[in-house]
């Protein structure tokens, strides 16, 4: 009996039609593999080392790459990831994370690179650029508060050798 259909005869025949019946729609896609990328928002390219990790993996890297820079246009090269599911008839998903909290405080510190040790400072960040980054990245966070994203942010920053003053 379908539990929808209360009060109806358990033995009625099924319609040849009827789409409760018919198998494989509801049928979700094989997932054969998920993997990360980092890439510059509306200015991806085929080339090493994106293009080569899309084909290993069964992508097209040229219907990838132009959908990528359409979702990502508006960043305008800010790095940003990507999560890309990939299923077995060679079609694909993809959501699009927020940029990595290294990258964003390099940006806010002025720095093109952090530091190798963490003792060594190489520049600074005020308290207020570390909330502006930890309410950007709060989406991708594994904290509750914004205040926890901060410690987390800061926590990276002092990695790389990035005072936070304030």
């Amino acid at each position: 009996m379908i539990p929808d259909q209360a009060g109806s005869d358990p033995h009625q025949a099924r319609a040849p039609g009827d789409p409760r019946w018919e198998v494989g729609n509801d049928m979700a896609k094989k997932v054969t593999t998920t993997l990360k990328i980092t890439a510059p928002g509306g200015q991806a390219t085929p080339a090493p080392p994106l293009g080569p990790a899309l084909g290993a993996n069964g992508i097209n890297p040229g219907q990838f790459i132009q959908a990528f820079n359409d979702r990502t246009r508006d960043l305008n090269g800010k790095v940003v990831g990507c999560l890309i599911t990939v299923y077995q008839d060679r079609s694909f998903d993809f959501e699009i994370k927020s940029s990595p909290a290294a990258s964003l405080l390099k940006s806010a510190a002025g720095l093109d690179k952090g530091s190798g040790n963490p003792l060594d400072i190489v520049g600074s960040v005020t308290s207020d650029q570390v909330r502006a980054i930890a309410e950007e990245k709060m989406a991708d966070m594994n904290s509750a508060t914004v205040e926890s994203a901060m410690r987390v942010i800061a926590g990276t920053a002092r990695s790389m050798g990035i005072k936070v003053e304030g």
